[in-house]
């Protein structure tokens, strides 16, 4: 077992300062097991919304939920979005030191809009699958092939690692979805994934994949936004400004777990990932993933324009504009395309994320770091 210190001590000072606080995050990201930290399986206080018991207790959840004082565990809280309400006035009642840890297997921006009842009241935390400082900085090989999900990377050998990630895609097609009210054919699903992987990193054309699987471009759009509803696919949004550039305002794609790209493109070993066209783009996104939630930004944007320009990557945080290039190369050089993003975009820094070994200089401004460094907090 990999214990997660980090979170769970922002998860236990969120507790602190908030009467409710919601843990989003794929399926199998290990949500259930940092919470089982807090509030044991087995008490009283832990529903499982998945279970038919904790179903069956929750019946009636003023007068379940009601009876209870202390930390209360609500797990998979999308297939009941009704208990929100009932959570306000609980945590609203005086004289009672109630908590409630909330967990969820869809995207913040989806529970908030089922729990606005709880403004004020609630915070929300994001959990991903194993980030590569908590798995160790020396497995980056072997957390790039196969991704986060703690079975996959937990797994005894790539194969089984392997199987695991398809069996997952099949069971969350096949059941996640409809649990959560997609209903939509398996195949059709299946394909659009698929279809998905050979677009990672690339800039989303509705047009495409709408006349492939033979439907409309709101059906594909639908398509994908249940995808990113449900935390596999990433929509990075295009940032526009008042330029005299034609810019490119669709978003680009990105699976949120390498491990799961790698399984829908049918790699399976280090050799096929290394030999694979789309070997660049993948780490591209997982560069990215591992970046957004070392940096922590309040938004993420690409940026583009008509000519050929680009940045992967910028970061507004703390009112700072941070850009990023992620190069798969052994020794990234300054080109036309960063001087304009840095100069357009008024950039406060540029680095450029690459595998390598040491950091160095490309310029004022603009630096080259490892991409372990970088999330270590080594290079400042």
């Amino acid at each position: 077992m990999i214990r997660r210190s980090r979170l769970e001590e922002e998860i236990r000072q969120a507790l602190g300062r908030s009467p409710v606080v919601v843990m989003t995050g794929p399926r199998q990201s290990g949500k259930t097991t940092l919470a089982r930290q807090f509030v044991d399986a087995d008490s009283a206080n832990y529903f499982d919304l998945e279970d038919p018991l904790s179903l069956a207790r929750l019946e009636e959840p003023m007068t379940a939920l009601g009876a209870l004082d202390g930390l209360t565990v609500i797990d998979e809280i999308q297939r009941r979005p009704d208990l929100f309400p009932v959570l306000r006035v609980l945590v609203d009642q005086p004289r009672r030191k109630r908590r409630f840890l909330i967990l969820g297997s869809a995207s913040g921006a989806l529970l908030r809009q089922s729990s606005e009842s709880l403004a004020g009241r609630a915070e929300f935390i994001d959990i991903t699958p194993f980030r590569l400082t908590e798995v160790g900085l020396e497995k980056e090989n072997s957390h790039w092939l196969r991704g986060g999900f703690p079975p996959s990377f937990l797994a005894s050998d790539n194969k089984t690692s392997f199987l695991w990630r398809r069996s997952f895609v099949r069971a969350f097609l096949e059941q996640d979805l409809p649990g959560m009210g997609v209903r939509l054919a398996f195949p059709a699903m299946f394909r659009f994934w698929s279809m998905l992987a050979h677009y990672h990193g690339q800039i989303w054309k509705a047009a495409d994949p709408a006349r492939a699987m033979g439907v409309s471009e709101p059906t594909v759009r639908r398509y994908l936004d249940i995808l990113t509803g449900s935390l596999m696919i990433r929509q990075l949004k295009p940032w526009h400004e008042n330029l005299a550039k034609r810019q490119v305002r669709s978003p680009k794609i990105y699976f949120t777990d390498s491990g799961l790209l790698h399984a829908m493109l049918g790699i399976r070993t280090p050799d096929d990932l290394l030999r694979h066209p789309r070997c660049g783009a993948s780490w591209e996104g997982y560069a990215l993933e591992e970046i957004v939630t070392a940096v922590a930004p309040d938004e993420v944007f690409f940026w583009a324009t008509h000519n050929g320009a680009e940045l992967d990557l910028l970061a507004i945080k703390d009112g700072k504009r941070l850009g990023f290039e992620f190069k798969r190369a052994d020794a990234p050089k300054m080109t036309p395309s960063m001087r304009i993003a840095s100069e357009d975009l008024a950039l406060d820094s540029l680095t450029v994320v690459y595998p390598g070994a040491r950091p160095y200089s490309l310029g004022r401004g603009v630096s080259v770091v490892p991409l372990r460094e970088l999330i270590s907090g080594r290079s400042g």
